[in-house]
């Protein structure tokens, strides 16, 4: 059994699109068993910064409190269907351990600094926040280690971004990669981890595939790559959480377009 989570967060986006994570949210929460899906209430105010360089702090921060209380509760591992993709800290908190790796499929990497940031906006910095780096207010700690993060799919890298992944030697799969889908649960496998965390930014996939993302970037990955590789995952190590994140949809006609496209990767993870 799965314990669904809905959590349309959209104050960590820098897209100006960034209220239509909540449709996208909303739509999603439409297609999940009723019986086993929670939805959580998102604070209506913007939020501010709190004195730091990250953009709407404070609301972020009551968010994550929210998210790691009930993925806390579930009885069964939780699957968070953002929002943007910082909810996956509050996710990741409340099941982290010395035993966890985290997967990162996603077009971009994430690992900004709120000093590298060139928006300040949060959903940039989550997985440098999960390895314990950046804002006070807002980390992970300890961290998650470089040694336990795998990174998959992506291919638009800030300059922090790279040198990050350089100096701690990140584990790196490609798009194409994605295509073999032993490479991504080889690689799980050779951090020693027992149990693993998946995070899926559905930018990843290829726009002809994926319409209803903010930021869209080509060359991207094919979903009947993506379900495999996680498919495989699973059936080498026992899924402690996952989260779904990005769905912006510009109506709710082309949200339907997509919503084949996003069950298939939810099932794959469930």
């Amino acid at each position: 059994m799965t314990r669904f989570i809905v959590a349309p967060q959209w104050q960590g986006s820098s897209s100006s699109r960034a209220m239509q994570l909540i449709d996208g949210a909303e739509a999603i929460a439409g297609d999940l068993p009723r019986a086993s899906t929670t939805v959580l209430e998102v604070p209506t105010e913007a939020g501010d910064a709190q004195g730091t360089s990250v953009q709407r702090l404070s609301a972020l921060v009551r968010m994550r409190a929210r998210i790691e209380d009930a993925v806390r509760a579930a009885t069964e591992p939780a699957i968070v269907v953002g929002g943007d993709c910082g909810v996956a800290l509050g996710s990741v908190s409340a099941v982290t351990a010395d035993d966890l790796a985290v997967v990162w499929i996603d077009a971009h990497a994430d690992l900004n600094t709120p000093s590298s940031s060139p928006s300040g906006a949060f959903h940039g910095m989550v997985l440098r926040a999960i390895t314990g780096e950046g804002e006070a207010l807002h980390r992970l700690e300890p961290g998650i280690p470089p040694s336990r993060i795998v990174l998959a799919g992506a291919r638009a890298l800030d300059a922090e971004e790279r040198r990050f992944i350089d100096e701690h030697g990140v584990r790196v799969i490609s798009p194409a990669d994605l295509a073999d889908p032993d490479v991504l649960s080889d690689a799980v496998a050779a951090t020693g981890a027992s149990r693993v965390y998946v995070h899926v930014d559905l930018d990843v996939l290829d726009p002809a595939e994926m319409t209803g993302v903010a930021l869209p970037e080509p060359f991207g990955a094919r979903t009947a790559d993506v379900v495999a590789s996680i498919r495989r995952l699973r059936e080498r190590l026992p899924l402690a959480g996952a989260t779904l994140t990005e769905f912006s949809p510009s109506s709710p006609d082309a949200a339907v377009d997509d919503l084949g496209t996003i069950l298939r990767l939810i099932g794959a993870l469930a």
